[in-house]
């Protein structure tokens, strides 16, 4: 099923997110409409805030990059009760969107290189070192369970220049391809 994506504006996005158990109600059946959600709304990847739900669960699937990126090809992966341990390399500026905020996309500089513990959808216990886009995918997402969007690491100057779509985009005044809820 595919679920609305909240955006700007609503508390939820700004919440720190809870761990969940594996007795967490539903969770297989979220798991999959989260996936489903993000594939019909064009994303990679996509984190339980932006569906309503204040816990600790996101989700990526880097193979729409495969053809630029190889090593993507069959990267899809849930990461449930996630911790960024440590973030090295070198920071790297590259543009960003959100579907959360539909329409904005900005530059923003993360860390290369990061290091990171989770349990998978089976409650498999990980710990993995990403670099590249996947790193950057994860950050963005990681924020979210955070209560962090990527607007919050551009200039105030830039956020002051973009006050008037965020106003629109908390009001439902956006157009999007997929369904939203403010």
């Amino acid at each position: 099923m595919i679920l609305p994506v909240t955006v700007y504006g609503n508390p939820v996005l700004r919440k720190v997110a809870q761990d969940i158990t594996p007795e967490y109600e539903g969770l297989a059946d979220l798991i999959k409409n989260m996936f489903d959600t993000m594939y019909f709304a064009e994303g990679i990847g996509l984190a339980a805030p932006q569906v309503g739900k204040p816990i600790r669960i996101f989700m990526m699937d880097l193979s729409p990059l495969a053809e630029e990126f190889p090593e993507y090809q069959d990267f899809k992966k849930v990461f449930i009760n996630a911790q960024i341990l440590e973030r090295s390399g070198e920071p790297v500026s590259d543009e960003e969107g959100c579907l959360s905020l539909p329409g904005i996309r900005e530059k923003v500089e993360r860390p290369d290189k990061i290091r990171i513990t989770y349990v998978d959808e089976n409650f498999v216990k990980y710990d993995e070192v990403y670099e590249g886009w996947a790193a950057r995918v994860i950050q963005h997402e990681y924020d979210h369970i955070d209560g962090k969007l990527f607007i919050d690491y551009i200039s105030p100057l830039r956020r002051r220049l973009l006050k008037g779509r965020l106003t629109a985009i908390s009001k439902g005044k956006v157009e999007a391809k997929y369904r939203i809820r403010t």
